[in-house]
């Protein structure tokens, strides 16, 4: 009788055994699978061209900042870093009269900051000499 309980021990190993192998196997297959699935789109897509519209220049991208700090303004007049985003798009665009006033709000809204006043009175002596 001890034959036979040994024998089913023995049997009983290689059933578990052969079903710890099947479901590595099932499982390095899947995960193999979804990583070839998640590799092959991004093969893809980077052998695939840039659209020419990145080449777009800065001003346009400027541009758009500036009428996006706009939309913030009218919902928050006082939105202190929409102002100052606001006035140093207009004046990379060189649009010192554009940048004045949100700078003149900004010197309103916080005259301890000295910076805004010192940038606004700049851009005020600038547009002096440019106007002579």
């Amino acid at each position: 009788m001890a034959s036979l309980e040994a024998e089913y021990l023995i049997n009983r190993k290689k059933q578990i055994q052969r079903r710890q192998k099947i479901v590595t196997i099932v499982s390095m297959f899947s995960f193999f699978g979804s990583t070839v699935f998640a590799v092959i789109p991004a093969i893809q897509q980077a052998s695939q061209p840039k659209p020419a519209n990145a080449s777009a220049s800065p001003e346009l991208g400027l541009q758009q900042q500036a009428r996006g700090y706009e939309l913030v303004l009218q919902r928050e007049p006082e939105n202190q870093l929409a102002l100052e985003k606001l006035s140093l798009a207009r004046l990379h665009l060189n649009d010192a009269k554009g940048a004045i006033a949100p700078l003149e709000k900004l010197v309103k809204l916080h005259p301890e900051r000295q910076d805004y006043k010192v940038v606004l009175e700049q851009i005020k002596k600038q547009e002096g000499k440019s106007d002579q």
